[in-house]
């Protein structure tokens, strides 16, 4: 009968932890493997990973599916990541090991998830898998140059209307927002038009009233969806307030959404 020694007991403490995130992660959807470290206050992560280009590359191609904290997103198509890693995290489980499981799934997918193939590799993986892996399940918000590596939804000047014709756009870097979350137009028909260089499926509808992310008013017009190049709807408003939202699943809830105060 052979002896086990701690060091091969610790070992098998590891490599425990290890299945037990991925199944974990597997569970939640598969899509937890986007998931990869990095730190929220350095530009250079493990391998001169490069964690503002995981930020970034991770809200562009994960965001709208997938809930991070720390990268302002709130996609609801895969699991929450911070709470899909958190028990392990907890549990003692590495954030070396939390990289390794995201990017091992990133490689090869579940084919029954939501994750495309191909979704990322190579450097771009390894960015990607930095800057997740350091912020999953981490309370607090990104510093320094991370803070601002993305720009905030909704952040952009008000949109104004000029001879019946509205211009909005989509968030270009993947994030379920409008590039501002304001308009001003003045009562009549009008035109509004939403560009979308995101590659995400969007779409613009107005409703009277100030819903927010939950509204339930009269959905007074909608646009077609697209996922690159523009869309419109016209509208007739009187003076009031409206929203102005996305009617894909969840986009609202996440922030997509609104208001247009008419004169």
């Amino acid at each position: 009968m052979g002896i086990t020694t701690p060091a091969a007991q610790a070992a098998r403490s590891r490599s425990d932890r290890r299945r037990a995130v991925a199944a974990r992660a597997a569970g939640a959807g598969a899509l937890a493997a986007l998931a990869l470290a990095a730190s929220g206050c350095s530009v250079k992560g493990a391998d001169n990973a490069n964690l503002i280009v995981g930020k970034q590359q991770f809200v562009a191609k994960c965001g709208s599916c997938h809930t991070l904290a720390r990268a302002g997103t709130k996609g609801v198509v895969g699991p929450n990541l911070d709470e899909a890693f958190r028990a392990s995290i907890n549990e003692g489980l590495g954030r070396d090991s939390v990289r390794g499981v995201v990017e091992g799934q990133v490689k090869i997918p579940n084919p029954d998830g939501a994750m495309p193939k191909e979704l990322a590799s190579g450097q771009e993986l390894r960015d990607i898998a930095a800057y997740v892996s350091e912020s999953v399940a981490r309370p607090g918000s990104d510093t320094g140059l991370l803070a601002s590596a993305v720009e905030a939804p909704g952040s952009g000047k008000p949109a104004v209307e000029k001879a019946g014709k509205l211009e909005l756009a989509a968030s270009p870097s993947g994030q379920l927002a409008y590039t501002t979350s304001k308009a001003e137009a003045t009562a009549g028909p009008v035109t509004i038009t939403m560009a979308n260089m995101s590659g995400v499926s969007h779409n613009i509808a107005v409703e009277p009233g100030s819903g927010g992310a939950s509204g339930s008013g009269t959905v007074l017009g909608a646009s077609s969806f697209i996922t690159k190049g523009a869309t419109s709807v016209t509208v007739s408003l009187k003076p009031g307030t409206y929203t102005y939202f996305c009617q894909a699943p969840g986009h609202r809830a996440a922030g997509m959404f609104g208001t247009i105060t008419v004169k």
